[in-house]
């Protein structure tokens, strides 16, 4: 199977280990592509789709996933990760954050799965997308030459203390409420990265986005609120709501960022959020309690 590895060598990690990704891609006889700029990611998988390549994997960060699998939704090719970034909110849901022999072994021996993804605002996400706070933080985090948990918690403690809080409008299944909001998440998966559950129980294949707005954040609540973040019970928090469905539109009252996997872009008062059921074929270490494709015969060449 033809196969490719797409690496941002600035991406967190991705530097250190590309000379053992070389001798990887060597042992598939695969071609290894280096990315440039922002969205070169996008137009090497695209190159990639067009050359014939059926196996294609990602080198980086969450943002770089973001950019490959974003070229690969509704189309035959497997999508591979090997995560590398500060975060891996992708990677850790689907149990290949780890070592990088961990992420190899994956390429090797993994299953196919098909797996949800979403759309912000005509932004394809695979983890995460919102607006609010996260957003506001996305934005700054990422102008941060070092990037990890730590940076992220700096940057957030800054930003916190003038933000302002905002009112949201939020339509689903024909329903409509209002809600005060610190921050609005639309997760496909589980978390942000780091363990941070913002959708604890929320699952990348179950055909369905998990919503959820914090309220404001006083003083006396950010130190519990964030460590039930971590411990997977932001749902149990006063006031924090939670919704569950495949399409949502979430009004502010004035345009603002948005942010899709921690990118982030300009958006309107209106914004949309839908699912795109099954869309993205992933390669996914096999685990009991999820639907497997059929491995075609020519994943044999992943075995060197």
């Amino acid at each position: 199977m033809k196969t490719r590895f797409i690496v941002n060598p600035r991406s967190g990690g991705a530097g250190r280990v590309l000379a053992r990704v070389h001798e990887f891609a060597s042992q598939l006889q695969a071609d290894v592509s280096l990315t440039t700029h922002r969205q070169h990611a996008t137009e090497l998988a695209t190159h990639a789709l067009l050359e014939g390549c059926r196996l294609i994997v990602a080198v980086g960060g969450d943002g770089t996933l973001n950019e490959v699998a974003s070229s690969l939704v509704d189309t035959p090719a497997t999508f591979g990760l090997i995560p590398c970034g500060s975060g891996n909110g992708l990677g850790r849901h689907l149990g290949i954050h780890g070592n990088l022999e961990h992420a190899l072994e994956t390429l090797r021996s993994g299953r196919n799965r098909l797996i949800d993804t979403g759309l912000a605002d005509g932004h394809p996400f695979f983890t995460v997308a919102g607006l609010g706070f996260e957003a506001e933080a996305s934005a700054q985090f990422n102008q941060l030459t070092d990037r990890g948990l730590l940076g992220y918690f700096g940057t957030g403690a800054k930003l916190w203390r003038h933000h302002v809080p905002e009112d949201y409008w939020i339509e689903c299944d024909d329903h409509r409420l209002r809600a005060r909001g610190f921050t609005v998440a639309i997760a496909n998966s589980d978390q942000y990265g780091n363990n941070a559950r913002i959708a604890p129980g929320a699952r990348i294949d179950d055909g369905l986005l998990d919503l959820t707005v914090v309220p404001p954040v006083t003083v006396w609540r950010a130190l519990p609120l964030l460590a039930q973040l971590f411990t997977g019970a932001i749902g149990a928090a006063q006031g924090v709501v939670r919704l569950r469905s495949t399409h949502f539109v979430v009004e502010r009252t004035a345009p603002g960022l948005i942010h899709a996997d921690g990118e982030t872009h300009a958006a309107g008062t209106r914004v949309e959020f839908t699912l795109r059921p099954r869309s993205l074929r992933v390669m996914a270490p096999p685990t009991d309690d999820m639907e497997l494709l059929p491995v075609e015969p020519e994943f044999s060449t992943l075995n060197p």
